[in-house]
Protein backbone atom coordinates (compact mmCIF):
# COMPACT_ATOMS: atom_id res chain seq x y z
CA UNK A 1 0.00 0.00 0.00
CA UNK A 2 1.46 3.37 -1.01
CA UNK A 3 2.33 5.70 1.85
CA UNK A 4 0.72 9.14 1.92
CA UNK A 5 1.98 12.33 3.52
CA UNK A 6 -0.04 13.10 6.66
CA UNK A 7 0.00 16.20 8.82
CA UNK A 8 1.27 15.12 12.24
CA UNK A 9 -0.99 17.56 14.08
CA UNK A 10 -4.27 17.07 12.21
CA UNK A 11 -3.92 13.58 10.80
CA UNK A 12 -4.99 14.97 7.43
CA UNK A 13 -3.16 14.90 4.10
CA UNK A 14 -0.15 17.20 3.93
CA UNK A 15 -1.60 19.10 0.93
CA UNK A 16 1.70 20.28 -0.45
CA UNK A 17 3.50 19.47 -3.66
CA UNK A 18 6.69 19.48 -1.55
CA UNK A 19 6.81 18.51 2.12
CA UNK A 20 10.04 17.94 4.04
CA UNK A 21 10.38 16.94 7.67
CA UNK A 22 13.60 17.25 9.66
CA UNK A 23 15.86 16.67 6.64
CA UNK A 24 19.48 16.02 7.52
CA UNK A 25 22.40 15.56 5.15
CA UNK A 26 25.95 15.13 6.39
CA UNK A 27 29.26 15.09 4.54
CA UNK A 28 32.59 13.84 5.86
CA UNK A 29 35.54 16.11 5.05
CA UNK A 30 38.63 14.55 6.58
CA UNK A 31 38.00 14.39 10.32
CA UNK A 32 35.21 16.98 10.11
CA UNK A 33 31.50 16.27 9.67
CA UNK A 34 29.63 18.99 7.75
CA UNK A 35 25.92 19.26 8.50
CA UNK A 36 24.82 20.53 5.09
CA UNK A 37 21.17 20.12 6.11
CA UNK A 38 20.39 20.22 9.80
CA UNK A 39 16.71 19.55 10.42
CA UNK A 40 15.00 21.30 7.48
CA UNK A 41 11.19 21.21 7.50
CA UNK A 42 9.14 23.08 4.92
CA UNK A 43 6.00 22.85 2.84
CA UNK A 44 5.43 24.27 -0.65
CA UNK A 45 1.94 24.44 -2.08
CA UNK A 46 0.98 23.82 -5.73
CA UNK A 47 1.32 27.04 -7.72
CA UNK A 48 3.76 28.75 -5.32
CA UNK A 49 6.81 30.66 -6.53
CA UNK A 50 9.60 30.15 -3.99
CA UNK A 51 13.20 31.38 -3.91
CA UNK A 52 15.73 29.51 -1.78
CA UNK A 53 18.55 31.89 -0.91
CA UNK A 54 21.68 31.96 1.20
CA UNK A 55 25.45 32.36 1.05
CA UNK A 56 27.85 29.66 -0.13
CA UNK A 57 27.84 26.78 2.34
CA UNK A 58 24.38 27.65 3.69
CA UNK A 59 22.81 24.41 2.49
CA UNK A 60 20.69 25.80 -0.34
CA UNK A 61 22.35 23.70 -3.03
CA UNK A 62 22.08 20.54 -0.93
CA UNK A 63 18.42 21.27 -0.32
CA UNK A 64 17.93 21.77 -4.06
CA UNK A 65 19.59 18.42 -4.77
CA UNK A 66 17.28 16.64 -2.33
CA UNK A 67 14.15 18.41 -3.63
CA UNK A 68 15.26 17.56 -7.18
CA UNK A 69 15.78 13.88 -6.27
CA UNK A 70 19.44 14.20 -7.23
CA UNK A 71 20.46 13.24 -3.68
CA UNK A 72 18.86 11.53 -0.68
CA UNK A 73 18.87 12.75 2.93
CA UNK A 74 20.61 10.82 5.71
CA UNK A 75 17.61 11.37 7.98
CA UNK A 76 14.14 12.86 7.72
CA UNK A 77 11.39 12.64 5.13
CA UNK A 78 10.75 14.18 1.74
CA UNK A 79 7.28 13.88 0.21
CA UNK A 80 6.62 14.90 -3.39
CA UNK A 81 2.96 14.96 -4.38
CA UNK A 82 2.10 12.80 -1.35
CA UNK A 83 4.72 10.20 -2.29
CA UNK A 84 7.54 9.47 0.14
CA UNK A 85 10.63 9.75 -2.07
CA UNK A 86 13.38 10.23 0.53
CA UNK A 87 14.09 6.50 0.81
CA UNK A 88 13.74 5.49 -2.84
CA UNK A 89 16.49 3.66 -4.73
CA UNK A 90 18.48 5.42 -7.48
CA UNK A 91 16.46 3.99 -10.39
CA UNK A 92 13.22 5.00 -8.67
CA UNK A 93 14.55 8.52 -8.07
CA UNK A 94 15.50 8.74 -11.77
CA UNK A 95 11.90 7.94 -12.75
CA UNK A 96 10.55 10.59 -10.34
CA UNK A 97 13.02 13.17 -11.70
CA UNK A 98 11.88 12.51 -15.26
CA UNK A 99 8.16 12.59 -14.50
CA UNK A 100 7.78 15.17 -11.75
CA UNK A 101 10.62 17.70 -11.96
CA UNK A 102 11.66 20.11 -14.71
CA UNK A 103 15.25 21.30 -14.27
CA UNK A 104 16.72 24.59 -15.47
CA UNK A 105 20.46 24.98 -14.92
CA UNK A 106 22.85 27.93 -15.08
CA UNK A 107 24.90 26.23 -17.82
CA UNK A 108 21.90 25.31 -20.06
CA UNK A 109 23.14 21.69 -20.55
CA UNK A 110 22.01 21.50 -24.18
CA UNK A 111 23.13 18.98 -26.80
CA UNK A 112 25.36 21.07 -29.06
CA UNK A 113 24.75 19.13 -32.29
CA UNK A 114 20.97 18.90 -31.84
CA UNK A 115 18.32 21.40 -32.87
CA UNK A 116 16.29 23.32 -30.31
CA UNK A 117 13.32 21.07 -31.07
CA UNK A 118 15.30 17.88 -30.47
CA UNK A 119 16.86 19.28 -27.27
CA UNK A 120 13.37 19.90 -25.91
CA UNK A 121 12.18 16.49 -27.07
CA UNK A 122 14.94 14.54 -25.27
CA UNK A 123 13.18 14.05 -21.87
CA UNK A 124 10.26 12.37 -23.69
CA UNK A 125 12.32 9.79 -25.59
CA UNK A 126 11.91 7.12 -22.90
CA UNK A 127 8.30 7.99 -22.11
CA UNK A 128 6.82 5.54 -24.60
CA UNK A 129 5.03 8.12 -26.77
CA UNK A 130 5.46 8.30 -30.54
CA UNK A 131 8.01 10.53 -32.26
CA UNK A 132 5.21 12.62 -33.75
CA UNK A 133 3.69 13.21 -30.30
CA UNK A 134 7.12 14.04 -28.86
CA UNK A 135 7.72 16.65 -31.53
CA UNK A 136 4.26 18.14 -31.04
CA UNK A 137 4.84 18.44 -27.29
CA UNK A 138 8.32 19.91 -27.87
CA UNK A 139 6.95 22.49 -30.29
CA UNK A 140 4.23 23.45 -27.81
CA UNK A 141 6.89 23.94 -25.12
CA UNK A 142 8.96 26.13 -27.45
CA UNK A 143 5.85 28.17 -28.20
CA UNK A 144 5.37 28.66 -24.43
CA UNK A 145 8.79 30.30 -24.19
CA UNK A 146 8.42 32.31 -27.40
CA UNK A 147 11.01 30.44 -29.44
CA UNK A 148 9.04 28.30 -31.91
CA UNK A 149 10.54 30.13 -34.89
CA UNK A 150 14.05 28.98 -33.84
CA UNK A 151 13.17 25.31 -33.44
CA UNK A 152 15.53 24.13 -36.20
CA UNK A 153 18.55 26.08 -34.91
CA UNK A 154 21.38 24.50 -32.94
CA UNK A 155 22.63 26.04 -29.66
CA UNK A 156 25.65 27.61 -31.44
CA UNK A 157 23.18 29.59 -33.56
CA UNK A 158 21.30 30.94 -30.55
CA UNK A 159 22.02 33.73 -28.07
CA UNK A 160 22.51 33.00 -24.38
CA UNK A 161 18.97 34.06 -23.59
CA UNK A 162 17.57 31.88 -26.39
CA UNK A 163 19.57 28.89 -25.15
CA UNK A 164 18.09 29.35 -21.69
CA UNK A 165 14.61 29.56 -23.21
CA UNK A 166 15.26 26.23 -24.90
CA UNK A 167 16.35 24.85 -21.53
CA UNK A 168 13.15 26.15 -19.93
CA UNK A 169 11.08 24.58 -22.72
CA UNK A 170 12.87 21.27 -22.12
CA UNK A 171 11.97 21.54 -18.43
CA UNK A 172 8.32 22.16 -19.32
CA UNK A 173 7.88 19.43 -21.91
CA UNK A 174 7.21 16.62 -19.42
CA UNK A 175 4.53 18.78 -17.75
CA UNK A 176 6.25 18.43 -14.37
CA UNK A 177 4.87 19.09 -10.91
CA UNK A 178 7.61 21.63 -10.21
CA UNK A 179 10.12 23.72 -12.14
CA UNK A 180 13.43 23.68 -10.27
CA UNK A 181 15.82 26.42 -11.42
CA UNK A 182 19.41 26.64 -10.18
CA UNK A 183 20.88 30.14 -10.72
CA UNK A 184 19.09 30.32 -14.11
CA UNK A 185 20.49 33.76 -14.97
CA UNK A 186 24.05 33.19 -13.76
CA UNK A 187 25.54 33.08 -17.28
CA UNK A 188 23.47 35.93 -18.71
CA UNK A 189 23.92 39.69 -18.96
CA UNK A 190 21.55 41.83 -16.90
CA UNK A 191 19.17 42.66 -19.77
CA UNK A 192 18.83 39.02 -20.83
CA UNK A 193 18.48 37.97 -17.18
CA UNK A 194 15.52 40.35 -16.85
CA UNK A 195 13.90 38.74 -19.90
CA UNK A 196 14.34 35.23 -18.47
CA UNK A 197 12.88 36.28 -15.13
CA UNK A 198 9.90 37.83 -16.95
CA UNK A 199 9.44 34.41 -18.56
CA UNK A 200 9.45 32.73 -15.13
CA UNK A 201 6.89 35.29 -13.94
CA UNK A 202 4.67 34.36 -16.90
CA UNK A 203 5.07 30.65 -16.24
CA UNK A 204 4.11 31.18 -12.62
CA UNK A 205 1.10 33.19 -13.75
CA UNK A 206 0.09 30.21 -15.89
CA UNK A 207 -0.03 28.03 -12.77
CA UNK A 208 3.42 26.44 -12.62
CA UNK A 209 5.03 25.69 -9.26
CA UNK A 210 8.54 27.21 -9.32
CA UNK A 211 11.42 26.69 -6.90
CA UNK A 212 14.33 29.00 -7.66
CA UNK A 213 17.76 28.64 -6.05
CA UNK A 214 19.80 31.86 -6.17
CA UNK A 215 22.20 34.08 -4.27
CA UNK A 216 21.02 37.18 -6.17
CA UNK A 217 18.51 39.34 -4.30
CA UNK A 218 17.15 40.88 -7.51
CA UNK A 219 16.34 37.41 -8.79
CA UNK A 220 14.84 36.36 -5.46
CA UNK A 221 12.58 39.42 -5.51
CA UNK A 222 10.58 37.84 -8.34
CA UNK A 223 9.36 35.06 -6.04
CA UNK A 224 6.28 35.20 -3.82
CA UNK A 225 8.16 33.62 -0.96
CA UNK A 226 11.80 33.64 0.10
CA UNK A 227 13.37 30.89 2.21
CA UNK A 228 16.78 31.89 3.54
CA UNK A 229 19.25 29.20 4.51
CA UNK A 230 22.13 29.51 6.98
CA UNK A 231 24.34 26.76 8.40
CA UNK A 232 22.08 24.02 7.05
CA UNK A 233 18.92 25.42 8.60
CA UNK A 234 16.07 27.68 7.55
CA UNK A 235 16.95 31.08 8.96
CA UNK A 236 13.77 32.79 7.70
CA UNK A 237 10.71 32.07 5.57
CA UNK A 238 8.95 35.23 4.44
CA UNK A 239 6.52 36.52 1.83
CA UNK A 240 7.67 39.06 -0.74
CA UNK A 241 5.38 42.08 -0.51
CA UNK A 242 6.47 43.28 -3.97
CA UNK A 243 5.60 40.07 -5.84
Amino acid sequence: MEAKAVNAETGQGANGVIVTRELRRRYQMGDTVINALDGVSLQIQPGEYVAIMGPSGSGKSTLMNVIGCLDSPDDGEYWLNDKLVSNLKDHELARIRNQEIGFVFQTFNLLQRATALHNVEVPLIYSGISRKQRQQRALQALEQVGLAERMHHQPSELSGGQRQRVAVARALVTRPSILLADEPTGNLDSHTADEIMELFDQLHGAGNTIVLVTHDQQIGDHAQRVIRMLDGQIASDTRNVSS
